[in-house]
C-alpha cells in the first residue's frame, strides 16, 4: 500500500488498547477502523474517537451475522442535531456470558471478508468525502439469508 500511495499510512498496533492509551492512539489518525471482538474495547475505542473528534468505522461479526456503522458524535447531522455515539447504539455491554465470543460461537470465514469490505468502503467514503456514510444507521448482514437491512438510531 505504501508503494502505491505513499501519503497513506496504515498502522496496526500490537498492544492492548486501554482507556489510558486510546486517546493518544486515535489522535494520530484521520479515520479509525475498529473490528475488535469485545465490548470493552469497542467502548474504549468509541469513547476515544468521540473525545478526539475522529470518525470511527465500526464493524462486528458473530457466527453468520455482521454489522457496520459510522460514528461521528462530535458533529451535527443534516437535521442540525448531534449525531449518535456508540453508547447511543449500545448503552451498556450485555451481561458476561450472554454473547458468546467469536472463539466460542465461531464465525463464518467469508463473513469477515464481506463485512470488512463494507467497512473499508465506509472508510473510503469518509476519506474522499463521497457518498453517504452510515452515520446514524446500522447496516446488518445476515449471511445465511443473503439479506441486508439498515436500521436507524438516534442520540439518546
Amino acid at each position: 500500500l505504501a508503494r502505491i500511495t505513499p501519503t497513506v499510512s496504515v498502522d496496526t498496533p500490537t498492544f492492548r488498547v486501554t482507556a489510558e492509551n486510546a486517546p493518544a492512539l486515535v489522535a494520530r489518525y484521520d479515520v479509525v477502523v475498529d473490528g475488535s471482538d469485545n465490548f470493552e474495547t469497542r467502548y474504549v475505542v468509541a469513547d476515544a474517537c468521540a473525545s478526539q473528534e475522529k470518525p470511527l468505522v465500526h464493524a462486528a461479526v458473530g457466527r453468520f451475522d455482521g454489522s457496520v456503522t459510522v460514528l461521528k458524535p462530535f458533529e451535527n447531522g443534516s437535521d442540525g442535531k448531534p449525531n449518535p455515539s456508540y453508547r447511543d447504539l449500545f448503552p451498556e455491554a450485555p451481561p458476561p456470558g450472554l454473547v458468546p465470543s467469536c472463539a466460542e460461537a465461531g464465525v463464518l470465514g467469508a463473513l469477515t471478508g464481506v463485512v470488512g469490505t463494507l467497512q473499508a468502503m465506509e472508510a473510503i467514503k469518509l476519506i474522499t468525502g463521497i457518498g453517504e456514510p452510515l452515520i446514524g444507521r446500522l447496516l446488518l448482514y445476515d449471511a445465511l439469508a443473503a439479506r441486508f437491512e439498515t436500521i436507524r438510531y438516534k442520540r439518546r
